[in-house]
């Protein structure tokens, strides 16, 4: 099996850097998680080129204490992180809504119940993209701690809402489009690490709105318009 799967990737690799160099002048990718993938498998060189937020009517209601996570519900998006950090000691006030569903979902509801924080820590399943603005705009700052995304769509969509958005070192796109401090917290990936973030904004609602400012400002420069002024440069 594991032998097998090493052939297979070879074989992709080997087609894709034979049919992009062939037949490919300029690559672009949404991060430079992929950049370094393409490089690194294929030796493919290609230039990093953000997507901005979907068009949706993001606003700021003002920055309430829960903090916001949204995402599939698998392992890769390490929401069981974020989980165990609000069982973590001094997050004990800390409260969390996390939307999404897939099929990672089970255990976490269990993992939230067996640490004692599931009146603290609500999954509520999927959601309307209304109430997705809803939460965006209303909540204390985004919670996104995945491993190695692409890019990370959340990020962005945080941004459009004014909020600051907690993240992990090892987290891809995100951790790119975080600057530790300015547009969030880029924290090592563990429960603990994140409670601190979480304390951290929990504590201060004029540092949540001065770093969601900044998120604001970072998101407001990824536009469609200049992406496209990019792309179709000759």
């Amino acid at each position: 099996g594991l032998l097998k799967e090493k052939v297979r990737r070879r074989i992709i690799h080997t087609v894709d850097r034979y049919l992009l160099t062939r037949n490919v002048t300029k690559l672009y990718t949404i991060s430079a998680t992929i950049q370094q993938r393409l490089q690194r498998f294929g030796g493919i060189p290609a230039e990093v080129l953000y997507p901005p937020a979907p068009q949706r009517p993001y606003r700021c209601d003002g920055y309430g204490e829960e903090f916001f996570a949204v995402s599939r519900l698998t392992p890769l998006k390490r929401l069981d992180l974020l989980i165990k950090a609000c069982a973590e000691p001094q997050a004990r006030h800390i409260r969390c809504t996390i939307a999404g569903d897939g099929e990672d979902g089970p255990r976490l509801k269990q993992l939230a119940r067996d640490l004692g924080v599931d009146d603290r820590v609500r999954l509520i399943g999927s959601i309307t993209t209304t109430q997705l603005v809803d939460y965006l705009a209303r909540c204390r700052a985004v919670v996104f701690p995945t491993m190695s995304e692409d890019y990370g769509l959340v990020t962005v969509e945080a941004f459009a809402s004014r909020k600051a958005v907690i993240t992990c070192t090892d987290s891809g796109g995100p951790s790119e489009l975080v600057r530790h401090q300015q547009e969030g917290l880029v924290t090592d990936p563990t429960p603990a690490c994140i409670a601190d973030a979480m304390v951290q904004l929990s504590q201060s609602p004029t540092l949540a709105e001065k770093m969601g400012s900044a998120a604001a400002a970072a998101g407001a420069a990824i536009t469609w318009p200049r992406t496209l002024d990019r792309l179709l440069l000759r």
